[in-house]
């Protein structure tokens, strides 16, 4: 199918700059980074990514709630960005979509690895073989016609090596040693590489991981440091990624409500440490019913460790009882005293925003842009966090 679907829209990959991003966590924000550099640089790009859809100045939601659709979706969203005059592509490559060939087929030029960790192990069944469908991008980057093939790798994560020693044109190391200096702001990030200061309004450690990663590859394609630094400055907020709003003026309390996709023990934790010393209203619940079952006391661990209260609160149970989900949370807490449970999404944020004082934070984790709650039968209830979120915001007294 990958094959023929390269056949039917006539290879449109052969016709562009391709860059694929993949890893654990970071892939969405990487993809929209180094889309957004490329623009600045007077680059026609086309983005393929778990939030969005771009090609040229026009975007679209991704309702699929996957990364790579299949169908031929891939190829086609090419061939588009081909006839609408794109020069570059930038592709968020999922383990899900290499398992099942959605990567095959496409002439890539560079590939970005921003990390590994235990994800998806009922799909993949073992993490080995997780990290063999994140190398089977990196083997399908080795076939491609194109020169020089460009592997940019983080060589703080474990497993960078392996990616950058498949035997490529060009492997390319990235890590905090790079950086002459990075600083976390309440706002935003900053960091000085080779002597040039970049400063993006994105919060967090991991933020300065995938600036560095977006850096480091559109460096390599031609775009200097200074051109790139123009471009992030006036960095949009990525939705549904750290994305960040405000209660009103006027509002007895000011609050900093968070929507953010973290669904992972890790990003969780790099999540609630990116607000430091700021109460904290923590609302989760846990990756869709039936997966990854076994992190599921280990993110509510990670919860109580941070947040000054947890609510715990319905997501994507699929056929699963999601009062089951919540009642497999509940074993990683060693104290329930600061825990509030409400199966309903909405009446959970909201109970958050009331108990958040003024200058706390309410943490909105697990779904970020996902478009559906996923429930019994096949059952898909239109969501958005944001928009729960900013309503709920305005209602405020």
């Amino acid at each position: 199918l990958a094959w023929y679907g390269a056949i039917k829209y006539k290879h449109p990959s052969s016709k562009l700059v391709v860059i694929a991003v993949t890893g654990t966590k970071g892939k969405s924000s990487t993809t929209e980074l180094i889309a957004q550099i490329l623009r600045g640089s007077g680059k026609k790009v086309a983005s393929l990514s778990t939030i969005q859809f771009t090609i040229g100045d026009k975007t679209e939601r991704n309702l699929f709630k996957m990364t790579t659709p299949g169908r031929f979706f891939v190829q086609k969203f090419l061939r588009q960005a081909v006839d609408a005059g794109c020069t570059h592509a930038v592709l968020e490559m999922s383990s899900e979509g290499a398992r099942q060939f959605r990567h095959l087929h496409i002439d890539y030029d560079a590939l970005v690895f921003t990390n590994l960790s235990p994800e998806h192990i009922e799909s993949h069944k073992k993490k080995k073989k997780y990290k063999a469908a994140k190398l089977a991008i990196a083997e399908a980057l080795v076939k491609s016609p194109k020169r020089p093939r460009i592997i940019v790798a983080n060589v703080d994560d474990e497993h960078g090596d392996d990616f950058l020693n498949i035997g490529v044109d060009k492997p390319i190391p990235y890590g905090l040693a790079n950086l002459s200096l990075h600083t976390l702001h309440k706002d935003s990030v900053s960091l000085v590489l080779d002597g040039v200061t970049i400063r993006v309004p994105i919060v967090g450690l991991f933020n300065v991981y995938n600036t560095l990663a977006a850096l480091k590859v559109t460096e390599e394609l031609g775009v200097p440091l200074e051109t790139a630094a123009e471009a992030l400055r006036t960095m949009p907020p990525i939705k549904g990624r750290v994305e960040q709003f405000y209660s009103l003026a006027g509002t007895s309390k000011q609050v900093t409500a968070v929507v953010d996709y973290a669904h992972t023990i890790d990003s969780l934790e790099k999540l609630y440490q990116a607000f430091p010393d700021r109460p904290k209203v923590c609302v989760l619940g846990n990756t869709g019913g039936g997966r990854d079952t076994w992190k599921r006391p280990e993110m509510a661990a990670v919860a109580e460790k941070y947040c000054d209260h947890i609510i715990l609160t319905n997501e994507d149970p699929y056929d699963e009882d999601p009062k089951k989900i919540i009642d497999d949370m509940v074993k990683g807490m060693s104290n329930t005293d600061k825990l509030t449970i409400i199966m309903d999404r909405r009446e959970a944020i909201k109970k958050a925003l009331e108990l958040a004082p003024s200058g706390g934070c309410v943490l909105v984790s697990g779904k970020g842009t996902d478009p559906y709650i996923m429930e019994a039968n096949g059952k898909k209830t239109s969501w958005s966090d944001a928009e729960v979120v900013q309503e709920l915001l305005a209602e405020l007294k």
